[in-house]
């Protein structure tokens, strides 16, 4: 490398690797003499970056080597790391420490809440979150908080001024309380430690050399040490992808623009563009474009000259796009691209993982997955492992949906919930919950607890879940509640304090997982960030309630990426925006480009207005779009590249990119000759199942020593209008669970309304004034369900009161109550029906009256006509044959009793499918016995005592239930001639 007068600055374009032309030169340069290669220092943006150096230096020298010192300058641990370089014998006293980002964010939190009592304490903590993130940016562009006083405001909104007056007293107080620790910020700590390093070696140049590789962050404190590198004697300045031939008109309208002598005003920067953070930092360090050499090194995994033109040319300022009608088609070129776009995310995944796959079968071919949707990420990582590729997103995933994170939420969501069935049920089937031997034996007492708690829920707490049980709760269910107990316990009341509620979580969380709740990366992440809030709770906000904890903990974790081990597929990885910076495959897969996902969404920020923002000479928000536009440049100049795009997300249909489209514009038919629709088709017919074969309705024909001899009057109905579901239900004796936790149905009303009529006839003969207290003591049962509680609760008491005056009506005519909430049966065409009566009066005529009580809407009289609803009728029946005991007689009267809403917007009314002389199409009385008879003998001479197949809804406007569908298929056949 020739020695250049000037300062020590390059670039290495989009086109080349990165990583391997660097490390190409620096061996070139310095690599002659072994020790001289190791007294360098060569810092990088983050240490993903580091790992990618490391292997380029291996690939190049295949062998041993002394390796300079790589350091990220966005570590944590910055100042460890630079070490002697930073921090020689002679040094002044090193900064002080900077706070735990945890500590921070509750004392701002607490700060928050005290100027805003009204928020919960999660929305606190979230808000202080922000809260930092602005304090931070303000600390790193070095811009002093006291400017926020000298703001002219002008029309700014009322929400925007409240915001910003919190800002300044939360600012007021932020320095008191770190000095108490006596700590400063992180982003303080950083920027002094930059400033003394460029400050020594302003002083004193460091004996080896020093290269500042791939930093694109464009702070102050960032660009005054690259500034001082690029003049040292031994420094270099190596950049990712500055434009060196961009026209000069275009490079000029990105800004940062000066006010216009004239008038004063700003023209706006194009911070969108991918070179305007470029440009910044250039300006920063004191330098122009014109100073910025290009590297002279490439590698073996560069593409084409032609590709960082085409690169170039996609992403020229908006204003400048016009040139594109002047391309020549040889500028147009996308050779080495191909572009997928596919229906959905799920068949963008499958399309990915086809493309890894087929890079491995290529012996040393390394590919590599690029997007920011992690969701897109997990499901190639899942696809591939299908084939036994083991391929982790080193951008990790939150740990949130790791499963000791989700352990920790189901533990907050059931002590919160106050053991609800279905949250109690969540976390007790967690899969780290006796993990291991254990957890067969576990599973069967959680699975009787399961069935136990089927139907609306009980009453609250592990009190309430034990009275549910009653006799039925065996030593599984006292081993589950001996662990639970020390978490209701802390819960109860809700008056403990934060950190007693964590460590009962923590505690919780032992018991039921042991040491796989804080086993491998997810469960330490996990166990540090319960100890950390546990010991700094207590600075966040003072009144925080058990209610708050599990929100406040699920934010947290989202924040935390869990990323995996190594010891994936050497050739393959899958990177997030961040961590692909720097990197390099043969094949680079660029997807997810969606707008919205790539580049995302800019996410506000809640405190300072964008106007403030832009007057503090904050980067605007929209600045994070053109870095995203950077990463894609430099993606899309790998030798080999696919892109890709779902037209569709999860909601509805997606907006192609920015990016997408501006490549599409520009290569214009190129684009669509550069589609891969052999990807594309082959991802279609990974899961296709091929043309469906229609199915046909099912008709089973058991034999006649299966076909029932018995049956309820309940289930005549179900036989003739739906055979199947009879045949379902009472042949193969298949029944429906009832949903965890269900909310109230119309069976469940009718029930208890059932239940307490029943008492109300049996303890106190139909008196009056007793029904009232029966229905609001059934209410007032804990095992009542709150909604029906408050929304059933005054149509039930206007309904039982009109039960109640109508029956004392009908006793004051002359009718009697014999009998209610009765069973009885007799033997008709050879079967044994059986059949529960609601209530039986006695008539002035000395004939049965059969009662049937309705919380909704009684039959129609045509489904009577039509040979259906004919429960009443057989009732009739058995009681005329004197299958109820104590009952004898002719039944002469057919009611409903219904509970709901009349013509009159009352409740209450009678209703009969018979009339004596048959007006309005009605059955006569005299005959509905005899016809519910014939109707029964007809049924059972088919289904029962005959051999005719159990059709499926066979006349399915009688059918309304449909808990037989998916066992028939119904919507395969449904509504199609068979």
């Amino acid at each position: 490398m020739g020695e250049r007068t000037g300062p020590r600055l390059y670039t290495i374009p989009a086109h080349r690797a990165f990583a391997d032309a660097l490390v190409t030169g620096l061996i070139r340069r310095f690599g002659g003499d072994p020790l001289q290669l190791a007294r360098g220092l060569v810092l990088l943006p983050n240490n993903r970056a580091k790992l990618a150096v490391t292997n380029a230096f291996v690939r190049a020298k295949g062998g041993a080597l002394v390796l300079p010192r790589l350091v990220a300058i966005g570590a944590d641990d910055l100042g460890e790391a630079i070490g002697a370089a930073l921090d020689p014998a002679d040094a002044p006293d090193p900064p002080p420490a900077a706070v735990e980002p945890l500590t921070r964010r509750m004392i701002l939190a607490r700060l928050v809440k005290e100027a805003k009592p009204a928020l919960d304490t999660a929305e606190a903590v979230r808000l202080a979150g922000d809260l930092a993130r602005t304090l931070d940016q303000l600390i790193v562009e070095e811009v002093d908080p006291a400017r926020l006083s000298e703001l002219d405001l002008g029309e700014l909104t009322d929400h925007w001024r409240q915001s910003l007056e919190l800002f300044r007293v939360i600012l007021d107080h932020w320095p008191g309380e770190l000095a108490r620790l006596g700590r400063i910020d992180s982003a303080t700590r950083r920027v002094l430690l930059l400033r003394r390093l460029e400050e020594r070696w302003r002083v004193s140049a460091p004996d080896g050399f020093v290269c500042a590789a791939g930093i694109t962050d464009a702070a102050p404190s960032v660009a005054r040490l690259l500034g001082r590198i690029a003049a040292l004697d031994n420094g270099l300045v190596v950049l990712a992808g500055v434009d060196r031939d961009m026209a000069e008109d275009e490079w000029q309208s990105l800004g940062p623009h000066q006010p216009d002598p004239v008038t004063g005003r700003v023209a706006r920067s194009i911070e969108v563009h991918p070179q305007f953070h470029l440009k910044q930092l250039l300006s920063r360090m004191g330098l122009a474009r014109d100073d910025v050499a290009l590297w002279p090194d490439g590698s073996d995994h560069d593409a084409s000259a032609a590709r960082g033109r085409t690169i170039a040319t996609a992403l020229a300022p908006a204003e400048y796009t016009a040139r594109w009608t002047e391309l020549r088609p040889q500028q147009r070129q996308l050779a080495g691209v191909r572009i997928a776009e596919l229906s959905s995310p799920a068949e963008e995944a499958q399309a990915i993982a086809l493309a890894l796959r087929a890079a491995v079968e290529e012996p040393e071919r390394t590919a590599a997955l690029v997007t920011p949707d992690r969701a897109l990420a997990r499901r190639v990582s899942a696809h591939c492992a299908r084939w036994g590729l083991d391929v982790d997103d080193s951008a990790g995933r939150p740990l949130s949906i790791t499963p000791p994170g989700t352990l920790l939420t189901a533990i907050c969501d059931a002590a919160t919930e106050s053991f609800a069935p279905l949250a109690l049920l969540t976390l007790l089937k967690h899969p780290l919950v006796r993990a291991g031997d254990q957890r067969g034996a576990w599973l069967e007492g959680v699975r009787r607890l399961d069935r136990q708690l089927r139907g609306p829920r009980p009453a609250p707490g592990l009190d309430g879940i034990a009275g549910h049980l009653g006799d039925r709760a065996g030593s599984w269910w006292h081993q589950i509640r001996s662990l639970l107990d020390p978490l209701a316990t802390t819960f109860a009341g809700g008056a403990a304090p934060l950190p007693a509620l964590v460590a009962a979580v923590r505690d919780t969380a032992s018991a039921l997982a042991g040491e796989e709740a804080w086993s491998g990366p997810a469960g330490r992440a996990a166990a540090d960030l319960l100890a950390d809030l546990e010991a700094e709770a207590a600075l966040g906000p003072a009144d925080a309630t058990p209610q708050d904890l599990a929100p406040m903990l699920r934010l947290l974790m989202d924040e935390i990426a869990v990323r995996p081990q190594q010891g994936g597929h050497p050739r393959l990885a899958i990177y997030g925006l961040i961590e692909a910076r720097l990197q390099s495959a043969d094949l680079m897969i660029l997807s997810g480009l969606n707008e919205g996902v790539w580049p995302g969404s800019t996410a506000p920020d809640p405190w300072l207005a964008p106007r403030i923002r832009v007057a503090l000479g904050l980067p605007g928000l929209e600045r994070s779009i053109g870095v995203a536009a950077h990463d894609f440049g430099q993606g899309l100049g790998a030798r080999q590249v696919l892109i890709t795009r779902a037209r569709r997300d999860a909601r509805a249909p997606a907006i192609p990119s920015r990016l997408w489209l501006r490549l599409a514009a520009m290569a214009g038919d190129e684009f669509e000759r550069a589609r891969d629709r052999q990807l594309e088709g082959w991802s279609r017919l990974m899961d296709d199942g091929g043309t469906p074969q229609p199915v046909s309705r099912p008709a089973p024909s058991p034999t006649a020593a299966l076909r029932p001899l018995a049956m309820s009057v309940t289930q005549v109905d179900r036989l003739k209008a739906d055979p199947f579901a009879f045949y379902a239900q009472r042949i193969l004796r298949l029944s429906a669970l009832d949903p965890v936790d269900a909310d109230p149905t119309a069976a469940w009303r009718g029930t208890a309304v059932h239940g307490v009529l029943e008492a109300w006839a049996r303890d106190t003969g139909c008196r009056v004034d007793a029904l009232r207290p029966l229905a609001m003591d059934m209410l007032s049962d804990p095992k009542t369900h709150p909604l029906i509680r408050a929304l059933w609760q005054p149509r039930l008491l206007a309904a039982v009161e009109w039960i109640a005056q109508r029956m004392a009506a009908e006793q004051d005519a002359g009718r009697k109550v014999i009998a209610a909430e009765g069973k009885g049966g007799t033997t008709i065409a050879g079967i044994e029906l059986s059949g529960r009566f609601d209530r039986i009066d006695l008539l002035p005529d000395n004939t049965l009256a059969i009662v049937d009580y309705k919380t909704g809407k009684a039959p129609s009289a045509a489904a009577v006509r039509a040979g259906f609803s004919m429960q009443l009728g057989l009732l009739g029946a058995i009681a005329e044959a004197g299958g109820f005991a104590g009952i004898s007689g002719t039944a002469g009267g057919f009611e409903y009793w219904s509970l709901a809403k009349n013509r009159e917007s009352t409740f209450g009314s009678v209703s009969t499918p018979v009339d004596p002389n048959g007006k309005n199409d009605r059955i006569l009385t005299s005959e509905f016995v005899e016809r519910a008879r014939a109707v029964f003998a007809e049924a059972a001479a088919r289904w029962l005592t005959g051999d005719e197949a159990f059709v499926a809804k066979l006349h399915p406007e009688y059918a309304p239930y449909a808990e037989y569908d998916q066992l028939m298929r119904r919507d395969e056949w449904y509504g199609r001639d068979n």
